[in-house]
């Protein structure tokens, strides 16, 4: 019986459904993150008897057609890639992005990471970096005797050297733009790849070309909305126990026919 199968996928994906938002809850306060959502497709369908076919000599056709689908499957989980709340940290290089931009980090490999986690430190050489260790593009290095660092919304990064009177110039951050930002690939640690889909990189300024501003001493949050989480989780158990639901029904009309048998 077709029944069978095509509950089977709806619970297959179902779980695949709870796994996104299991996986949403649990970054919930993962500085950066953005949540995802499961998407699916109907699958192809049995024509029995096709719409438009003639029944008749005299050309009279059918209205509606017969056919029979074959379940569900999950096509994409992209990401919502929507501004998160900023919350302040008072700490002097944790930056967050108000628009669209992504910070740049520089992989050991030498190629480019992007991403939305601003909660930066200096490592041993006074280089800026990421959680990771991870340097910030375009590289900038903090001096010992540094006694404040200050960043403004355009990135200018600046630092009062010593017992100096005027603040010196250590550089300037830049953000990364792109056409498609659900196209980037997720490679852990709070970090995306580009694709294809998402298209090259735009780097630019902050405040220009839309890449938003940046704010010092703040922290962008999980986009992750705890009520609207805990009801797709509902929905989709729910969805779940009646395609288990199919399943048992058809098994017992099944076993019914087997008894008249």
């Amino acid at each position: 019986m077709k029944a069978l199968y095509i509950a089977s996928t709806g619970m297959s994906a179902q779980e695949r459904n709870v796994e996104v938002i299991s996986n949403n809850i649990a970054n919930m306060r993962t500085t950066g993150f953005k949540r995802q959502r499961a998407e699916f497709q109907d699958l192809l369908y049995q024509q029995i008897r096709r719409a438009g076919s003639q029944t008749s000599d005299e050309g009279t056709m059918l209205p509606a057609g017969l056919e029979i689908g074959s379940g569900v499957r999950t096509v994409a989980t992209p990401r919502i890639m929507s501004q998160g709340s900023v919350v302040a940290t008072e700490k002097e290089l944790d930056l967050a992005v108000r628009g669209e931009g992504f910070f740049v980090v520089e992989m050991p490999d030498g190629t480019a990471a992007y991403t939305r986690d601003g909660a930066f430190e200096r490592d041993d050489q006074g280089r800026l970096v990421n959680s990771s260790g991870y340097p910030v593009q375009p590289g900038i290095t903090i001096p010992q005797d540094a006694v404040s660092v200050s960043v403004s919304a355009d990135g200018l990064v600046q630092a009062y050297i010593g017992n100096d009177a005027f603040p010196t110039q250590l550089g300037q951050l830049q953000l990364a733009r792109f056409v498609n930002k659900a196209g980037l690939a997720s490679i852990g640690d709070n970090l995306f790849n580009a694709t294809a889909a998402s298209g090259e990189a735009q780097i630019g300024l902050p405040k220009a070309n839309g890449t938003g501003d940046l704010l010092q001493g703040y922290l962008e949050q999980a986009n992750v909305n705890s009520v609207t989480e805990i009801a797709d989780l509902i929905a989709a158990q729910r969805a779940y126990e009646m395609n288990a639901r199919v399943i048992s029904g058809a098994d017992e009309m099944l076993r019914s026919a087997t008894q008249m048998s």
